[in-house]
């Protein structure tokens, strides 16, 4: 498998490879999803609407599922969290490599899916914080190869978004480098203005980032993040140093530094990837959940308050994941894809009212008088979006 393309933050010392041989969680539910047929002969998850169905329940500190194992082919993870307030996220993992994921999966709320294609092997689900993290799951033989007119419109739309992230990893670590001048410099003022310029190439191609699960919160752990006694480096300690503090340091320096190595390894490792569509999908969901988890909240630029800035990125690079997927989803569904487009019409018209050529990064700042009249705004009109956007992946999988 090459590079997949997910969401937030299997990165944090969650990931510990592959457990071979692993046992699936006790407990586990006997519901399929709706509309699954029967079970297969050897016990793999039943294949509707041309993907097998694995069902995974969040319960108290548990994380289970009703199929150990899936036919090769499009598989559908459909997750739902009934009363785990400690559980929120699941992963899938080929080795150590994240190929799907879901997080914010709050209890209560609808379940939430990822759609993957696998070819036979043994890959892990992670449940970070469940009793047992870890399971193995098991994928039996080969996934069809046998290409039609949609696929090959889709694989197009995989190759040119491949550039587009290969262009924000280059960009990325022009404008870090831009960011680490004026940090040695000790120019607090212009340090500011280049980190803003820096954050929109990492924050549109996030998914794809986090999934070097090693890499990735080394760059843009939050303090909370941090497990006690290890550094925080990043973009981050960097943002509370120039705006929360108004200084730089030594520390600040060396940080700097760190920072432009850590991105230029990331363009390396992003240079020639190759990817899915339910990779590009799925990650185009993930960014809209970025948005409601961290950006809606505030927490992510703690300091700078230029979280409306991240969340327009975000919302950038969901909405070139769904482009370049567009003239082969428009085959498979054109209705569900103009409403997609309308959808993202919407919330890119509600995000220009609050640009502002004044002010950093060029949205008004989030401060907390701004995030209590406009938040449930914001929110309703990225649910709007997510609920047919996270259609998507099933669809381009199955095609």
């Amino acid at each position: 498998m090459n590079s997949p393309i997910t969401s937030r933050r299997a990165r944090l010392g969650l990931l510990t490879g592959l457990v071979a041989g692993s046992l699936l969680l006790a407990g586990c539910s006997s519901s399929t999803t709706a509309g699954s047929t029967a079970a297969a002969a050897d016990g793999s998850a039943p294949v509707s609407n041309g993907a097998a169905q694995v069902a995974v329940t969040l319960t108290g500190s548990e994380c289970t599922t009703d199929f150990t194992s899936a036919p090769a082919g499009p598989v559908t993870f459909t997750v739902t969290n009934t009363d785990a307030a400690g559980l929120s996220e699941i992963e899938l993992l080929s080795d150590k490599r994240i190929i799907g994921e879901r997080e914010n999966i709050v209890a209560g709320l609808q379940p939430a899916n990822f759609t993957v294609t696998l070819t036979g092997g043994t890959y892990t689900l992670n449940c970070p914080g469940a009793t047992t993290e870890n399971t193995s799951f098991t994928v039996v033989g080969a996934a069809a190869t046998t290409a039609s007119d949609t696929q090959s419109l889709l694989a197009a739309g995989t190759t040119g978004y491949g550039a587009y992230v290969e262009d924000q990893a280059q960009a990325l670590v022009t404008a870090t480098q831009t960011l680490d001048t004026a940090i040695q410099a000790g120019d607090v003022a212009a340090a500011q203005k280049a980190y803003a310029a820096a954050r929109p190439f990492y924050e549109r191609i996030e998914p794809v980032a986090e999934s070097f699960a090693d890499l990735d919160p080394e760059i843009d752990a939050r303090i909370a993040d941090v497990d006690p006694g290890t550094q925080w480096t990043g973009f981050h300690p960097i943002e509370q140093a120039l705006f929360a503090n108004q200084a730089i340091t030594d520390d600040t320096k060396a940080l700097s530094t760190k920072l432009v190595a850590d991105v230029t390894q990331l363009q390396t490792l992003t240079t020639g990837l190759t990817y899915k569509p339910e990779e590009l999908a799925n990650g185009a969901s993930g960014l809209l959940d970025e948005v409601q988890s961290s950006k809606i909240t505030g927490e992510e630029e703690a300091y700078s308050h230029i979280d409306l800035l991240d969340f327009a990125a975000n919302i950038e690079g969901s909405e070139q994941a769904f482009e370049y997927l567009k003239p082969g989803l428009t085959t498979i569904d054109p209705t569900l894809t103009q409403q997609i487009a309308d959808q993202f019409t919407a919330v890119d018209a509600l995000l220009a009212t609050y640009k502002d050529a004044n002010s950093i990064g060029g949205y008004v700042l989030y401060t907390d008088a701004l995030k209590a009249s406009d938040a449930t705004k914001l929110t309703q009109a990225i649910q709007a979006l997510q609920a047919p956007l996270s259609q998507i992946s099933e669809k381009v999988a199955t095609a």
